[in-house]
């Protein structure tokens, strides 16, 4: 396959896996707050099996965390390029032991570190760690990038040199149309769709019976389309996008590259409500006012497309996967006069909105929530309802704006709740409510209001947390003689489990930490090994400040 415009040359990538590659996810599929910035390899279901570097190069960096990639290892190649291993269960060789001399070293289990180059270099091939489930993986696979050394830009790995077997079309499931202008108008979806629904298969599409389309004014295309690949039945996304109306090019949307500084964008980019709700992909073609994402083409038109009252056009979708397999879905668009369109719902009109490019504040009794400029990516009316106080709760329950409207940047709330005792004004936060749900947001006091930043809107109101963290031993007896590592239980109820540290026989020791299990592992190893009777010492702290500490002696 010819590598795309822009890239470097390199050697062939070999397969990072030796069992044969199979996706459970690919390069920019649409994730939540993201674009997925590599491919995501099943691993039969298990862990431990061995990773292998791509190509020949040295570790320029371990990251070690209970969140995120968990486990990652990243390996400049020396030629333009670094790949990325994430979710990995454990390190091999000189890299293990340089993981577990940076972790006693800081004394900690999540560790960032970048080793000097050359200092642990890899042959092509060689066995660097085992696959995993730590981070925030779903379920064991491996996560695997390619960087651009210039601008740590992730790259599909499929365009330079990992083979997926994929001779399958896209799917194409639905398209809408978005009024742009004030006065567009677009003919109702049928019955309780939320698009026009297609039909076909093997790479031609068209809209289903009695799906027919008529719009005023100006308007821009979405198209509801993913891909799988010939191994597996997984959601994947499609690699470019392109809308032409009677033969013209309106747009193309080019998933080639991930900005990091930009992928929350990826929220403007989707129809974010059907994603969160309904789990559907459909891609925008054209750009919403606070969108600054690069993917799309430099059209003059820039996705919109204003039908000619009376004419048919004709439109054409075409889709095209990382393989280049192609997908085309064609149908008519009639234009609509303005005493047609005059039957059809339109926008409804805003209220006290809050703008996508000002700083906006929806301000009620009790609460304030004030969102930065660009915190938005169009403008929104103010939304706000009151729900009672549960018990416990500080507040009543304040309902802000929709949640399936996104974010982009972080909001500043503030709810009041009057004067506190001075014992428990750093015990106070603001959670957040959904369904029966609580969640801790954080927050800070201060003349009877607490304030917070969030990331999403919701219902929101404040408890106190006094109740010190859980400790449970797991794998924690008097006897340890003959074991390999030790294991306890850890959680908390509402502000998170903050910091924990460990020590044997006074001495600090380093426990992984695993927050989708909510364990603590200690492995024994060269600063801890030792025999007779031994003393554990457990220090637990929530996000609040509450402890609670766990004393045990065994025999090892």
């Amino acid at each position: 396959m010819a590598l795309p415009v822009g890239l470097l040359a390199q050697p062939q990538f070999q397969a990072p896996m030796d069992i044969p590659l199979v996706l459970s996810g690919n390069f920019m599929e649409i994730r939540s707050d993201h674009f997925h910035s590599g491919i995501d390899i099943k691993t039969q279901g298990r862990e431990g099996i061995p990773v292998r570097s791509v190509a020949a190069g040295w570790v320029s960096r371990i990251k070690v965390s209970p969140w995120g990639y968990g486990h990652a290892l990243y390996i400049d190649h020396g030629n333009g390029y670094t790949s990325v291993y994430g979710h990995l269960s454990a390190y091999k060789g000189a890299i293990a032991a340089a993981t577990l001399k940076a972790q006693y070293k800081a004394r900690s289990f999540a560790i960032d570190i970048y080793p000097e180059k050359g200092e642990l270099p890899v042959a092509q091939g060689a066995v660097i760690a085992l696959s995993g489930n730590s981070g925030g993986s779903g379920g064991p696979h491996l996560h695997f990038e390619i960087r651009r050394n210039s601008d740590q830009f992730a790259l599909d790995p499929e365009s330079l040199g990992i083979d997926i077997r994929d001779n399958i079309p896209p799917t194409i499931r639905g398209v809408r149309l978005h009024g742009l202008a004030p006065d567009s108008r677009v003919s109702p979806y049928p019955g309780n769709a939320v698009g026009f629904a297609t039909q076909g298969s093997n790479g031609k599409y068209a809209l289903k019976p009695g799906n027919t389309i008529a719009a005023l004014g100006p308007v821009g295309f979405s198209v509801h389309t993913v891909d799988t690949y010939n191994d597996s039945h997984n959601t994947c996304g499609v690699r470019r996008i392109r809308v032409l109306v009677d033969s013209a090019v309106v747009q193309t949307v080019s998933l080639a590259a991930v900005d990091w500084d930009k992928q929350r964008y990826c929220n403007a980019h989707a129809e974010y409500a059907l994603f969160k709700k309904d789990n559907m992909h459909y891609h925008r073609c054209y750009r919403m006012p606070g969108d600054h994402l690069d993917i799309y083409g430099d059209e003059m038109e820039g996705g919109r497309f204003t039908p000619e009252p009376g004419k048919v056009h004709q439109v054409r979708v075409e889709v095209t996967d990382a393989n280049g397999n192609l997908s085309t879905l064609e149908f008519p668009l009639s234009g609509a006069t303005s005493e047609e369109a005059a039957r059809w719902p339109g926008p409804a009109p805003l209220v006290d909105p809050l703008r996508w490019n000002a700083l906006s504040t929806l301000a009620r009794p009790g609460v304030r929530l004030t969102v930065p400029a660009g915190g938005l990516y169009e403008d929104v009316s103010q939304e706000y309802r009151q729900l009672p106080a549960r018990t416990g709760m500080l507040s009543p329950i304040h309902v802000l704006q929709d949640p399936l409207t996104p974010l982009h940047k972080r909001a500043t709330l503030a709810i009041e709740v009057g004067e506190l005792p001075a014992g428990v004004r750093t015990k106070a936060v603001i959670v957040k409510v959904e369904g029966s749900k609580v969640s801790s947001e954080g927050g800070t006091y201060a003349d009877g209001w607490i304030t917070t930043e969030v990331k999403r809107f919701g219902a929101f109101s404040v408890q106190l947390d006094t109740v010190p963290p859980r400790i449970v031993p797991v794998d924690l007896r008097s006897d340890m003689r003959g074991r390999q590592d030790l294991t306890v239980r850890i959680g908390d109820d509402l502000s998170g489990v903050d910091s924990y540290s460990a020590t044997l026989d006074g001495q600090w020791i380093m426990m992984a930490y695993e927050p989708k299990r909510g364990t603590l592992t200690h492995t024994f190893d060269a600063h801890s090994e030792g025999t007779g009777q031994r003393e554990l010492v457990l220090t637990v702290v929530d996000e609040r400040g509450n402890s609670n500490v766990l004393k045990q002696t065994f025999q090892r």
